[in-house]
């Protein structure tokens, strides 16, 4: 009783803080910083003593709380549950820590800054989004905190909402963090099927467990272990993924050192670490986690020595640490990962923090203590090959490019063909479609059972179009809003199809989308109605100058429309998935498609019409290149 009290403390502790934070005036810095600091210096003096009374009474053992169940149907059961091991231990301790120092260093560093309150409220539900992550016992309650810390991650790029850069960058951190959540979502589904129960990571500790359900399903085992190094290399910025982390550094400079220098980028080696003794027993998982590992490293470590800019140079050296931290994993060095994790946190940490300063210093030093250029070791390559390195370095090795050309375009030129998607075409044409097929599904009995197969991954292929089409429209934001919509009761129904998934539970998954659903369309409409001329989605509007309550229900309602965890629509995707039969491929594939695009397709909804630079002239306007 007494751990469940105390290690549930760590994550309602944050939760208050960032509720209390929200009542304070925006005025009131000195209340804003002091909550924020009383928080986490509570929750460090909590950690701390906690982590001593793990190591000395309970003796380093792991410890397993479930929660409680937020939904439970036949043997389906949706429930939260907390895990404190090692890897906890070192990851709460670090956190706690950085996020100490970083709410005290922000209390002068934001001092009189526009934006001073949702600074820390974003800081707080981040560090929030940050415990539940890493005290997850099972893939439910760690996928609450991952989405979490993927809204907190574009809320704290786009801070300054009234520039061009940081908020397009957050857009295209947030596409890129979703695009990886893919392979957790798959890794996810192809488990529940594995273990036919929402395993929890204290029985992954059971090798003989594991051993014997990988040795007959040897397949799976290897696609799961996929999924996660794909989710894995996307949150830790390593190939192909890892041209967002400098794009992420627009932020703050504090908000940099907690994110993206010490703490969020090194969650790919926590899952790593967390799923271990799940993946250890197979080679190939293993071989190729070290070898992504050990090309980020040798991809990342020459394009650090090229860069121009502190921040750029600090985030492709973290890029190639996490790399042999992948390498370390994956050759069962467990322990050193989480001491290179600490003192790469702590190092990235430092060096962001005063990277300002350092600038100012060496600019100053080349004056009084110039030294001409020491020989270095690409000196000693043939000049062909040392020019090449270069230039690809210059050029980031394109990355960027590789990933606009092989994930993004393909998307947009596909929903390019999807023109005739029109509002009214939507109403005269899929609306009854989609009567034909709720029709079919209440007369089942009248199907060839030949065809009835391929009706769910029909459908759930309408549904993907759909949100395709949403993520390249750019004229008409109400037509993207409807399809992301249509998209969801596409996905009902399909699944549907399968005999276990009944109407109670297409109601809780169809419930959220339904209501947010027409929050953002109420919204949309009196922004089309109060501003005809600026209502598309060709450049960034900045319409939160004068629609802040219209701006922050928006948000909401994007958040309860995308099924984050504050919509029974987050419970309704795990039951979608839960009930997705183990030989449907392409419907996983599918379904989990529609639920990352369509969530890129919302948050690009929201900061075009809302944020950026103001299209109206009598407001301040920063430069397209600040």
């Amino acid at each position: 009783m007494e751990n469940q009290i105390i290690i549930s403390s760590f994550v309602i502790i944050p939760f208050v803080g960032f509720l209390l934070s929200l009542l304070i005036p925006e005025k009131n810095e000195l209340g804003l910083s002091r909550m924020a600091f009383f928080t986490i210096s509570l929750q460090l003096a909590s950690i701390l003593g906690y982590i001593g009374y793990w190591l000395i009474v309970l003796r380093a053992r792991p410890v397993n709380i479930p929660e409680f169940v937020l939904y439970q149907h036949h043997d389906y059961e949706f429930l939260i549950d907390f895990y404190f091991d090692k890897v906890t231990a070192v990851y709460l301790f670090v956190g706690a820590f950085v996020t100490f120092l970083i709410t005290q260093y922000s209390k002068y560093y934001l001092h009189l800054e526009e934006g001073y309150k949702r600074f820390f409220n974003s800081i707080l539900f981040f560090y929030l989004a940050y415990n539940l992550t890493v005290l997850a016992g099972n893939f439910e309650t760690l996928f609450i905190g991952w989405e979490m810390l993927g809204i907190s991650s574009f809320l704290l790029i786009a801070f300054y909402r009234n520039r061009y850069l940081p908020v397009r960058n957050a857009v295209k951190v947030f596409s890129i963090y979703r695009i990886g959540d893919i392979g957790i979502i798959l890794a996810m589904w192809a488990s529940h099927h594995l273990w036919h129960e929402n395993i929890t990571f204290l029985k992954l500790n059971n090798e003989q467990l594991v051993i014997e359900h990988l040795s007959q399903h040897g397949g799976i085992g290897l696609f799961i272990a996929l999924g996660i190094l794909v989710a894995a290399a996307a949150k830790s910025a390593q190939l192909p993924f890892s041209s967002w982390l400098p794009r992420a550094m627009e932020g703050p400079t504090p908000s940099s050192a907690i994110f993206y220098g010490s703490l969020s980028v090194h969650f790919g080696v926590f899952l790593l670490l967390r799923t271990f003794p799940f993946w250890e027993h197979q080679i190939t998982a293993r071989v190729l986690i070290g070898l992504l590992g050990l090309a980020t490293t040798l991809v990342a470590y020459p394009i650090a020595r090229v860069q121009s800019t502190i921040k750029s140079q600090i985030a492709y050296a973290s890029i190639a640490q996490i790399g042999i931290m992948f390498i370390e994993v994956a050759l069962g060095l467990q322990v050193l990962a989480l001491i290179h994790f600490a003192g790469n946190a702590f190092l990235r940490t430092y060096q962001l923090l005063v990277s300002p300063s350092v600038v100012s210093y060496m600019i100053r030093d080349q004056f009084y203590h110039f030294k001409p250029k020491e020989i270095s070791v690409e000196d000693t390559f043939p000049k062909r090959l040392e020019y090449s390195l270069f230039i690809l370095s210059l050029k980031e090795w394109n990355l960027d490019v590789f990933m606009n050309r092989w994930v993004f375009s393909p998307i947009k030129k596909v929903g390019s063909k999807l023109d005739f998607l029109t509002p009214k075409n939507l109403l005269l044409y899929f609306l009854p479609m989609y009567g034909v097929g709720l029709y079919l599904y209440f007369h089942q009995e009248y199907l060839p059972e030949g065809i009835q197969v391929f009706i769910p991954g029909t459908f759930a292929f309408i549904g993907m179009m759909m949100v395709f089409k949403a993520f390249s429209e750019r004229n008409y934001p109400r037509l993207a809003w409807m399809l992301v919509m249509a998209n969801h009761f596409w996905i009902a129904l399909a699944v549907s199809f399968n005999e276990t998934f009944d109407y109670n539970q297409t109601l809780i998954y169809l419930s959220g989308v339904t209501v947010f659903g027409i929050l953002g369309y109420v919204i949309l409409e009196y922004l089309r109605k109060k501003e005809p001329t600026y209502f598309d989605m060709n450049q960034y509007y900045g319409h939160v100058y004068e629609y802040r309550i219209q701006a922050l229900l928006f948000l909401i309602a994007t958040l309860g429309l995308m099924a984050f965890p504050i919509s029974p629509t987050f419970i309704g995707v795990d039951l979608i998935f839960s009930h997705i039969h183990e030989d449907q491929y392409l419907l996983a594939f599918f379904d989990s498609a529609s639920f990352i695009i369509g969530g890129i397709a919302l948050i690009r909804i929201y900061s075009r019409l809302f944020l950026g630079p103001h299209i109206k002239n009598y407001h301040e306007k920063a430069l397209k290149s600040s």
